[in-house]
């Protein structure tokens, strides 16, 4: 049966994230990208000033490069405290075929306070020639009961259709919250190629009761992310996902992202949720 979560987007509050830094390019692909705890927290408050009440966080080192150390993840934290108002954060367990298992949620589980929320990539995906991003069962269900335990919810990462039984195993299992927190990812080198159908495919298919964001990579991020915006989904934009602001001219900053998405949903009559409206949606 279709997916019978559709609102009424005139009556609904926009939950805008922001996914500033990612773990994948850095100052070489656009320099403007903010790698180090102050740089992302000067970044993020303006994102929060236009709108953003989850950021998306993947830490860097003194050099710029990925890393899983939970002292640096403490020093993002406090930062993003001292600069920031009460935005949600939102800490990746990504990083497969790079960092160990337990390397990948020891930030989640190691700070303090500890994030309201963090990912959980559904299942297996490719980058480049040799990594693959190893998901399996096991491990989202040791997962889960951590961040259950913890207190720490689970934001959904579907890459692709076959993570669908993966997300409905958790489920069954009595794994997950509701309402459960589904990002739907359109453009990765394995994931769902970014078409509208996709999308709509995507969302007919999610369980119920279920919030879902959409995110789309490179210059598939405006027309998907909008098209998400008139369904009465939410949101994910940054410069993870997105290094140019229009073609052929880098982003200044992620606010730029999150300002032109209030714009954007401003225009579609969807007011944009508070902090405090989106903990009450996701049941934080």
């Amino acid at each position: 049966m279709p997916y019978s979560g559709y609102a009424d987007y005139f009556e609904k509050k926009l939950i805008i994230s922001v996914a500033t830094t990612g773990g994948h390019h850095g100052k070489d692909a656009n320099p403007n990208l903010p790698e180090q705890p102050v740089e992302v927290a000067q970044d993020l408050a303006a994102c929060e000033e236009a709108g953003a009440s989850i950021v998306h966080l993947h830490a860097r080192d003194e050099a710029g490069k990925k890393t899983k150390s939970v002292e640096r993840y403490q020093e993002l934290l406090d930062t993003i405290d001292e600069y920031c108002d009460d935005i949600i954060v939102n800490f990746t367990t990504g990083g497969g075929g790079i960092f160990s298992r337990e390397e990948r949620i020891s930030p989640v589980l190691g700070t303090d306070p500890r994030p309201e929320m963090a990912t959980m990539d559904l299942g297996p995906m490719n980058f480049g020639q040799t990594r693959t991003a190893i998901n399996t069962r096991e491990q989202n269900e040791e997962y889960a009961e951590r961040m259950r335990a913890a207190g720490v919810k689970p934001e959904l990462e579907v890459f692709n259709p076959g993570h669908y039984p993966e997300m409905e195993h958790l489920i069954k299992e009595g794994l997950l919250e509701t309402p459960y927190w589904c990002t739907l990812i359109l453009g990765m080198q394995t994931g769902t190629p970014a078409r509208p159908r996709n999308l709509l495919n995507l969302v007919d298919n999610l369980p119920e009761p279920a919030e879902w964001q959409a995110l789309a990579v490179g210059r598939h991020q405006l027309p998907l992310t909008t098209m998400a915006i008139s369904m009465g989904g939410h949101v994910r934009v940054g410069m993870e996902d997105n290094i140019y602001y229009r073609k052929d001219e880098l982003a200044e900053s992620n606010a730029q992202f999150v300002e032109r998405t209030a714009r954007i949903a401003d225009e579609l009559n969807r007011p944009v949720a508070t902090t405090e409206e989106t903990r009450e949606i996701l049941g934080l």
